[in-house]
């Protein structure tokens, strides 16, 4: 049994920096909190340079977590998006009476979001959902404004009522095959239909997590309601822990169920796009544009046992997503008073560098080459089709074109001449 407490140097790092921070904020002046963001981000570089030396793949504890290419990888997204949240929230919240918690919030969430990505056992993947959970509730209302607190309020009630169907589905799981571990469930020798239903639970749970159909309602009211910079992280990191639980836990159902999350994918993909063109707010808008790349982001979770394109091209979506959303947001955030697409007419004239970065992105989002995502999206559409799921391959395809009239909404005014609003 490997033991070893240097295979979670990373993990450690950010709660060691997490427990340290609320201690240190709590003695520093309102007005200078600085030392706090410092110890979150050389706890973010410690994490990397950790997670660089993490040795060959493994289980450790009790085979409840495993370090392998998943993990790792998984752990440089978390950790590289937390940086660029944390970035992005410094001057947003600089001389806030809570500027520390804000950011001790971010670590814990993002721990939480690691200790998914590596998790083996279910009552790991539970302390990391509610790790990732939890601290985000506080984070939505963290304005508390009305909008905030009523995003709250929705997030943590739909999270409570997912959390308690994960939690009946691992429950289920421990029942029938008397262990927890991943490996210890597949060889149990438990009815399959049981198995099936106890994971569609776990799943279910993971689905809110990632902000999949049908349970997506909160996304919007949280990304308008809450602070630009926490709606960045709130739908970026949070997605990346989830959805590579989700693809380690694939290769336990023992039944062949790729349709069903096939057809979610394609409903959430769809959903979002068509949403997101009635929409004027701008973060409501690169809400439902989340929900739509999260039905990408599915299609390799369905091939997960069918290609080997499956690992890799999910890994390089969620890195490119993660990139390019946070670039978005990170646009909002620098200018807090615009709030609706009109409000960016004439951005390039005014702040062309702003202007640039949101076209990037939101050219990015579409998936144009030569950006990030497009190569996320071919590698995750080559694999839906060397797993025999062509016809979802067409639904994205067709998803996509549809998706560059709404983007090209927001690009058109910003790129015009007349100045943003002030």
């Amino acid at each position: 049994m490997d033991e070893d407490p240097s295979a979670l140097l990373p993990e450690i790092f950010l709660a060691v920096a997490a427990v340290l921070g609320l201690l240190l904020g709590s003695y520093l002046p309102r007005k200078r909190q600085w030392p706090v963001i410092m110890l979150a981000v050389l706890a973010c570089i410690g994490g990397v340079v950790a997670t660089a030396f993490a040795g060959p793949t493994r289980t450790v504890f009790g085979e409840s977590y495993r370090i392998d290419v998943l993990t790792n990888l998984g752990r440089y997204i978390v950790i590289g998006s937390l940086l660029f949240a944390i970035g992005i929230s410094v001057k947003h919240f600089r001389g806030h009476k809570r500027e520390t918690e804000l950011y001790v919030l971010m670590l814990l969430g993002s721990l939480g979001a690691v200790i998914m990505t590596g998790a083996n056992d279910f009552m790991l993947l539970v302390a990391g959902y509610l790790l990732a959970s939890i601290p985000l509730y506080a984070l939505a209302g963290f304005g508390k404004d009305d909008l905030g607190t009523e995003a709250a309020l929705k997030y943590y009630l739909l999270g409570a009522f997912s959390g308690i169907v994960l939690l009946a589905g691992v429950t289920l799981l421990f029942g029938v095959g008397g262990a927890t571990g991943y490996l210890e469930i597949k060889l149990a020798g438990a009815s399959g239909v049981i198995v099936a239903i106890g994971l569609v639970g776990v799943f279910a749970g993971l689905l809110f997590k990632i902000g999949g159909v049908p349970l997506h309602f909160w996304v919007p009211d949280v990304t308008e309601g809450s602070r630009p910079p926490v709606a960045a992280f709130v739908t970026t990191i949070p997605k990346i822990g989830a959805l590579i639980a989700m693809f380690r836990l694939v290769p336990l159902v023992p039944i062949d169920w790729p349709v069903l999350v096939a057809v979610i994918a394609a409903v959430t993909m769809t959903l979002g796009n068509f949403a997101a063109f009635f929409q004027d707010n701008v973060r409501r808008l690169l809400a439902y544009s989340t929900i739509s790349q999260v039905g990408y982001l599915l299609m390799a979770v369905v091939v997960a046992t069918r290609s080997d394109w499956a690992q890799p091209s999910l890994l390089v979506y969620l890195a490119a997503y993660a990139l390019t959303n946070l670039g978005a947001f990170a646009v909002v955030c620098a200018l807090p008073q615009a709030t609706t697409i009109s409000d960016y007419r004439g951005l390039f004239r005014t702040r062309p560098w702003l202007a640039v970065v949101l076209v990037v992105c939101l050219l990015g989002l579409v998936g144009t080459p030569p950006t990030p995502v497009f190569v996320g999206k071919l590698a995750v559409f080559t694999a839906a089709v060397d797993g025999g799921f062509t016809w979802l391959t067409i639904v994205a395809a067709v998803n996509t074109v549809v998706s560059v009239f709404y983007y090209l909404r927001w690009i058109a005014p910003t790129v015009r001449t007349d100045p943003v609003r002030s």
